[in-house]
């Protein structure tokens, strides 16, 4: 069994590249796997191990940086390591809004408890808004939830700007967003403070801490939540879920997708065949060679992207 813990925190942090070498040794030397981000906003990551030991040690460690005994913490498991190695990265932002202005340590909206959730969201008087990206809406959401369709999370503000929300919803409605693990909507609880939404509050710990809290039988989740990883997606019970990703696009894919002739593993899929050009398609060939004879030799090959949402 692999443990794994998801987590984040918007604090200041005075030398970012100091703490990256410090986490990187110390999550090495207890063979974490996973991807951390780091920032002088603060840190966002998910890391796993099969040693739940050494995931507490590792947490530990996190705890022990200066601001960050407090960090928000979402824990699930899986039959598969869903990473392949450990990447500690420096990042700007370490989750890309792309807005200056917006500043999550100074104002945010009010956090929301799940097991508060869903009494919010059934308020007519409640605007729902997922903040996460439109491939993740696809296969899961909150019932009458709004999706942005944005492709990354930096479009959300330009999405905001061509809402026209008036004076009065402003004012008086309540604007309730989530995402996966909390960050994407705690950082967009404060662009919309900043452009004068009273009340704005977002899911405390996102998706998958609601996933642990409520029950199936109370839950207004509907679907599945994709997740940054190799799971792809997690279910309610937050085992690992029924979809699968084309390496082409990397956009979640369903069993059915892999019997259109528009699917090549490795290389394509129903959602990108039509969109990428023979050269791309002819490197996704050879980089999926390259994996099967790494598999057939028992050894590692590629892993996901560096950036990763919670």
């Amino acid at each position: 069994m692999n443990y794994i813990a998801a987590m984040y925190k918007f604090q200041n942090i005075e030398n970012p590249i100091l703490v990256k070498k410090f986490l990187r040794k110390k999550l090495k030397n207890l063979m974490i796997y996973g991807t951390i981000l780091i920032g002088k906003e603060g840190i966002n990551g998910t890391i796993s191990s099969n040693s739940i030991e050494n995931l507490s040690m590792a947490i530990a460690e996190i705890k022990s940086i200066k601001g960050f005994k407090d960090i928000d913490l979402k824990f699930s498991e899986s039959i598969k390591n869903p990473f392949i190695r450990l990447k500690v990265k420096q990042k700007n932002e370490i989750v890309t809004i792309g807005d200056k202005s917006v500043n999550p340590k100074e104002e945010v909206g009010t956090y929301i408890e799940p097991r508060e959730w869903n009494r919010l969201i059934k308020n007519r008087n409640t605007i729902l808004i997922d903040t996460r990206n439109d491939y993740e809406y696809s296969i899961g959401t909150f019932q009458n939830s709004i999706n942005p369709e944005t492709s990354k999370f930096s479009e959300f503000p330009e999405w905001l700007e061509k809402q026209n929300f008036s004076a009065n919803e402003k004012k008086n409605k309540n604007i309730a967003m989530f995402c996966t693990g909390g960050i994407r909507c705690e950082k967009a609880s404060s662009l919309m403070k900043n452009k004068g939404f009273k009340n704005v509050y977002h899911l405390k710990g996102g998706i998958l801490k609601y996933f642990e809290t409520i029950d199936e039988n109370t839950s207004l989740w509907q679907g599945e939540c994709f997740v940054f990883d190799d799971r792809v997606s997690v279910k309610q019970d937050l085992s690992e879920g029924t979809y699968d990703m084309c390496h082409g696009c990397r956009m979640p894919i369903t069993e059915k997708d892999k019997f259109s002739k528009k699917y090549i593993k490795g290389v394509a899929c129903p959602k990108c065949f039509d969109v990428t050009t023979d050269q791309q398609k002819s490197r996704f060939a050879n980089r999926q060679k390259q994996v099967d004879i790494a598999k057939k030799r028992n050894k590692k090959h590629i892993g996901p992207k560096d950036e990763i949402y919670n």
